[in-house]
């Protein structure tokens, strides 16, 4: 997605509203595309409206989308599925597929294999209206998200009460458990632990965010993780979040010194894994689902890509496990 990025100079005294002040700029954008293809505003790292007045001094980052097409089209792309009824649809995504259309993955995304799953039709994408609206209509029932190269559970509603009963849960993370595993290169510095911090966007890459501890710029992200084994310096950790950032899980292990093996973003290229993706994979999903008193526990068979890079560790390391905390 492009960026678009400015200071408010110190001079500027009048009082308008953002969108307004962004039109006016030399390399600005219009309006009409201001509000149809934003995604993001960020004001000194907080979000913000485009009704929002700046002021002197205030750091603007703008986010949005090009070339959105009238229609999201179902397209017959085959899928894991763990679990349906009339309700919900609970998936074990496959690494390399998107979540849902948005710029640059307009086709070939889950959203585009639920639509002729359940047998529905094209969805109009809304060229006007407010963002929430414009970006709900492209992801139907879709709740909670997993990067491109995450594999694993998701849970699906397919239908607006559904979604709305996920969604819920969805915002308080103590009402479900979302359990992932990575390995990773390097080995934490305890056996387990809870890792609290902000994240914020890094400001020498749009695409990133880093953990900061203290203050209050960014958005709060609590993960809890435990080192199931180390070979050599590699480890194989189990993460709990109790938060559901962007890159949350990435962001935090790289935080520990213990990136995730294959992260092209946040890792490094790995000498006895050069050919390596992204080994973080979402295991375990325990939910309540719409009508039920008690939550239901979906789990996602560790893929190929895990037990073969487990193989060849396991071959040339032995098996390793950090003391216990006293």
């Amino acid at each position: 997605m492009p960026f678009f990025s400015f200071t408010v100079p110190q001079t500027y005294t009048a009082s308008e509203r953002l969108d307004t002040y962004i039109a006016a700029l030399q390399n600005g954008m219009n309006r009409s595309k201001l509000k149809s293809g934003v995604t993001t505003i960020l004001v000194n790292g907080k979000p913000q409206k485009l009704s929002y007045r700046p002021k002197a001094g205030d750091g603007v980052d703008i986010q949005w989308e090009e070339g959105i097409p009238a229609a999201i089209t179902p397209e017959d792309i085959p899928l894991s599925i763990l679990y349906e009824d009339d309700a919900v649809c609970v998936v074990n995504k496959a690494q390399g597929m998107v979540t849902h259309p948005a710029s640059g993955n307009w086709t070939g995304t889950l959203v585009n294999a639920l639509l002729y799953h359940w047998g529905r039709g094209d969805i109009t994408c809304l060229s006007h209206g407010t963002m929430s609206d414009m970006l709900r209509v492209r992801r139907p029932g879709i709740v909670h998200r997993l990067d491109k190269e995450t594999s694993g559970v998701i849970v699906t509603a397919k239908n607006r009460g559904a979604e709305e009963w996920l969604q819920a849960q969805f915002r308080n993370h103590r009402a479900l458990v979302k359990e992932y595993i990575a390995i990773c290169t390097g080995r934490p510095q305890h056996q387990h632990g809870v890792v609290r911090t902000q994240l914020v966007r890094d400001p020498k890459n749009r695409k990133r965010f880093k953990a900061v501890a203290g203050g209050e710029d960014g958005k709060e992200a609590v993960s809890a993780y435990r080192c199931i084994a180390c070979y050599g310096e590699y480890s194989l950790l189990k993460i709990r979040i109790a938060t559901g950032r962007t890159h949350q899980i990435r962001v935090q292990l790289k935080y520990l010194n213990c990136p995730v093996l294959g992260d092209g973003l946040y890792g490094h290229s790995d000498k006895l894994f050069p050919g390596a993706t992204l080994m973080l994979h979402s295991k375990r999903l325990s939910i309540r689902l719409p009508g039920k008193k008690k939550a239901d526990t979906f789990v996602a068979p560790t893929p190929e890509r895990f037990l073969q890079v487990l193989h060849r560790l396991r071959a040339l390391y032995p098996k390793t496990v950090l003391p216990k905390d006293r």
